[in-house]
């Protein structure tokens, strides 16, 4: 039951002040400041008045609808899905941003943070105005085959929720304009899709509610329903909503269930009923080391360990079970000298280990050594692989990868951020004993 419903039910009180003002009974509820241009409505239904509600109208026309469906043959639809030929990828920073002297803990802390505020630099440079993030599709077998900018709601979830652990205010001030435009890209009842000519899917509604939880149609958990009805029979989460009216071309080669997308609905939906077959599933993963290329859609196992840490922290749920286990795996993927095979794996897996409790104050300095080193002049991080299909289902043409500078940094931000903070509190404590 809808939880406002059942408040209502139970509290006379709460259900008069809700018909009375119900923008204000819910925020007082929820604890959530909704903006001033979402109108509420409640009515109150009896035995002989009946209210129909009908749903906002599609933001795309019948005859776009009807073009969606199959533009994954069309090559003029499909570039109306990307813009603007991407400028080819740069090679990493060479060398090192770090002062010649040798630095203390507490002078790598300072460091990390201007290397943050740089980062944030970068941002402000490169994300539109708008607040859409923008990633690059390329083909990982053929570098020969042109790159495309585009900007999915998804990409923009994906970097923001990122970029929300970080302390400055201007990265606040960043993730409030994007979460305007994730806004601007919802389609009824919450839900999105990563391109127009596909059914909208459970990875990009998932974590673009987790970026506008306050929303009153997340909020209210209106895209609930829709979610929980694309489960398999193995109760696990299916990627793509594949509705009657919808674009099918996603079903002649749909790979179920994906780990990271089944952990992004657990990180939405929460611990309940609904999402305990998919805990288990991804719980028994973890445990029999079965990590390695479960995922379609992401490239290693560090993307598994961060979006299970994820879930484990935002929906507490019995994934919490798994903390020994996936600090130890975490760290098992890096080198002897702690490195990972590159700087945005080495992000996730900072942040993963933060986020099960698991982030040592002896790795900060290293750390985030390894970050400011990472660091190009301009303030980015170098363009990785971070999501794409990774199955050669169509051989070679059909391997697509995502990546950009901009979701490294955000990544690379997280990091610092978690590393600077732990740094921190290993600072105090070495104190407290020396003063003790």
């Amino acid at each position: 039951m809808n939880p406002l419903i059942a408040k209502a039910e139970k509290d006379d009180a709460f259900r008069e002040r809700l018909l009375a003002n119900p923008k204000q009974a819910i925020e007082e509820a929820f604890g959530v400041r909704l903006t001033e241009d979402q109108k509420i409505y409640v009515h109150a239904e009896t035995d002989d008045i009946t209210h129909i509600v009908l749903p906002p109208k599609s933001k795309l026309s019948e005859e776009e609808r009807e073009a969606a469906k199959t533009g994954h043959a069309s090559l003029e639809f499909l570039k109306k899905t990307m813009y603007d030929p991407a400028l080819p990828k740069r090679a990493p920073a060479q060398g090192t941003l770090l002062e010649s002297a040798p630095l203390t803990s507490d002078s790598l802390a300072k460091a990390g943070r201007k290397s943050i505020c740089r980062g944030l630099d970068f941002l402000e440079s490169s994300i539109e105005e708008n607040g859409a993030w923008h990633c690059i599709r390329y083909n990982i077998a053929d570098a020969e085959i042109p790159r495309h900018y585009e900007k999915p709601a998804f990409v923009s979830a994906y970097c923001v929720l990122a970029l929300q652990a970080c302390a400055e205010e201007r990265a606040q001030i960043l993730c409030a304009r994007t979460k305007k435009y994730i806004i601007d890209t919802m389609e009824y009842p919450g839900l999105w899709r990563y391109y127009r000519h596909l059914p909208q899917d459970l990875d990009s509604s998932t974590l673009c509610s987790l970026v506008i939880g306050s929303h009153p149609w997340v909020l209210l958990q209106r895209n609930l329903l829709p979610m929980l009805d694309n489960r398999d029979e193995n109760g696990c989460f299916s990627t793509w909503i594949l509705a009657d009216d919808e674009p099918n071309v996603v079903s002649t080669f749909r790979f179920e269930a994906d780990p990271v997308v089944n952990a992004n609905v657990i990180a939405y939906l929460g611990n309940r009923k609904e999402t305990r077959a998919a805990q288990t599933w991804l719980e028994n993963l973890v445990i029999n080391d079965q990590v390695a290329g479960a995922s379609k859609w992401y490239p290693d196992e560090v993307s598994v360990y961060y979006a299970a840490s994820r879930a484990m922290i935002r929906a507490r749920t019995s994934l919490n079970r798994l903390q020994p286990i996936l600090g130890e795996r975490i760290r098992a993927l890096a080198s002897a000298g702690g490195e990972f095979d590159n700087i945005l794996q080495a992000a996730q897996a900072i942040s993963a280990l933060y986020n099960i409790g698991k982030l040592e104050p002896d790795d900060s300095d290293r750390y985030i050594e390894q970050f400011i080193a990472a660091q190009a002049e301009d303030g980015c991080w170098p363009e990785l692989l971070a999501y794409g299909d990774q199955f050669l289902k169509w051989g070679d043409v059909g391997q697509i990868g995502h990546a950009s500078e901009s979701i490294t940094t955000a990544f690379c931000i997280e990091a610092l951020e978690r590393l600077v903070e732990v740094s921190g509190r290993g600072r105090a404590e070495t104190s407290l004993v020396e003063t003790g």
